[in-house]
């Protein structure tokens, strides 16, 4: 095991914490505020509140702890490398794998989802969603062509807009709160709690996208703290305060549509809400998509680095470097994501799964070796361990779906296997031309 105390210098990025905490937010804050809330209220009713406070309480030891690799080692690998010093080569290249070919797959349903929302809004005909959906994916690609500096401050003016469009929607709906939707506060007991915890699980997730980009942070050790910690706030009140808005304002009928934001604008002002219920599905998607591509892009060149990938897409790796062949490489499977998806007539739940199943298997492996790399008794090694107890749980919940991301780590096993007996014929190769002037000269 590497030891903790050997840390690698910061590198000199040109991310500071304004540009790092919006992405960070993106990240989190994704598609699920669209749906969640409506979901969450038919599965628990009002204790879906209860729910969304325990998915905070539970975010908090997983955040911390990426957070804290992340401020430590930064690198492009993010949870690969952390998992390259404690469990070694293969397990890394598993987990490089499960997010550049297995996460990637939720690119796509990101843009798709966007381009649902904004084709019901405005009324299209639904054949429009493929064309939406690509004119959803270009602009995150155009935007870290040019870098993560300029993604972050894409992102940063991205997630301002979301915010502000979360509280304008808020504000609309608030006066329609009526207490008498609060009771019964448990109408489906704590199982429908549990179902409402599962499902706002995946609300939480992305805080290891950021451990891709640390190492375009100025000062990582500082920065990365602080955006988590913000992050964690911001995103956390926001499913908060709209979980309370929505079941206090849409009562019974808060799960009945597809879109319960829909529904909160129109009940302060019909015309603004198909608008801001538009703007909020397309910054959603355009914002997730951004944060994701800035990590796809740095990993992938650090795979290539690694040689878990061709080495010609290694370039940019370094802090402050542009890794526009592996930015490509990312562009190439989401396109190949998207093809099956149209092919499919737009079935997203195959995707989700290949995404979710990835997800699970990161954070679980990610977990043990942080549990391995951070010192014993601090408080990020208590963070990692209560965070690897919360995985293994999540862990046995996504065994249903888990095949995806065993296809993947038997695609990082066949790897190592191939380079070991490459390997083997090499060094007897070598042996054998070293004997043979031996025997010239024997003779």
């Amino acid at each position: 095991m590497t030891s903790t105390d050997a840390v690698p210098s910061p590198p000199r990025g040109g991310l500071g914490v304004v540009q790092g905490t919006a992405l960070y937010i993106a990240s989190v804050l994704g598609t699920g505020l669209l749906v969640l809330p409506g979901l969450a209220a038919e599965a628990a009713g009002p204790a879906s509140i209860v729910a969304v406070l325990a998915v905070i309480a539970l975010s908090i030891p997983l955040a911390g702890t990426f957070a804290v690799l992340a401020a430590r080692y930064p690198d492009p690998g993010g949870v690969a490398s952390y998992v390259r010093r404690a469990l070694g080569g293969t397990t890394a290249r598993m987990t490089g794998y499960w997010f550049m070919f297995g996460v990637c797959a939720g690119a796509p349903v990101v843009a798709v989802l966007g381009a649902e929302y904004v084709v019901a809004v405005a009324g299209i005909d639904r054949a429009a969603v493929p064309v939406i959906a690509l004119a959803i994916l270009a602009p995150p690609f155009a935007a870290n062509a040019f870098g993560v500096r300029v993604a972050g401050w894409v992102q940063f003016v991205l997630t301002a807009l979301l915010l502000a469009v979360v509280v304008g929607v808020v504000a609309l709906a608030a006066p329609a709160v009526e207490p008498a939707n609060f009771t019964p506060f448990l109408p489906e007991g704590w199982g429908g709690v549990g179902t409402a915890i599962s499902l706002f699980v995946w609300a939480f997730a992305g805080w290891e996208v950021g451990t891709h980009i640390s190492g375009e942070f100025r000062d990582p050790r500082r920065a990365i703290p602080i955006g988590t910690a913000i992050a964690l706030v911001v995103t956390g009140a926001c499913y908060l305060v709209l979980q309370i808005v929505t079941v206090g304002a849409l009562g019974d009928a808060a799960g009945d549509g597809a879109v319960p934001l829909l529904e909160l604008a129109r009940l302060g002002s019909t015309g603004f809400g198909a608008v801001a219920v538009g703007m909020i599905a397309a910054i959603v998607a355009l914002g997730v998509m951004n944060a994701y591509l800035a990590a796809f892009a740095k990993l992938g060149a650090s795979l290539a680095s690694n040689g878990d990938l061709p080495r010609w897409f290694a370039a940019g790796a370094e802090s402050g470097g542009v890794p526009r062949r592996a930015l490509a490489l990312t562009g190439v499977v989401v396109l190949a994501y998207f093809s099956l998806m149209v092919w499919s007539g737009l079935e997203l739940t195959p995707f989700i799964l290949v995404h979710t199943s990835s997800m699970v298997a990161i954070y679980a492996v990610g977990m043990v070796a942080a549990v391995r790399l951070l010192r014993r008794g601090t408080l990020g090694w208590w963070m990692a361990l209560v965070a690897a107890v919360l995985c293994a749980g999540m862990l046995v919940l996504a065994a249903g779906s888990l095949l995806p991301a065993a296809i993947l780590a038997a695609a990082a096993v066949a790897v190592t296997l191939v380079r070991r007996t490459r390997r083997g014929r090499t060094e007897t190769t070598t042996a054998l031309e070293a004997e043979t002037p031996r025997a010239d000269v024997a003779s």
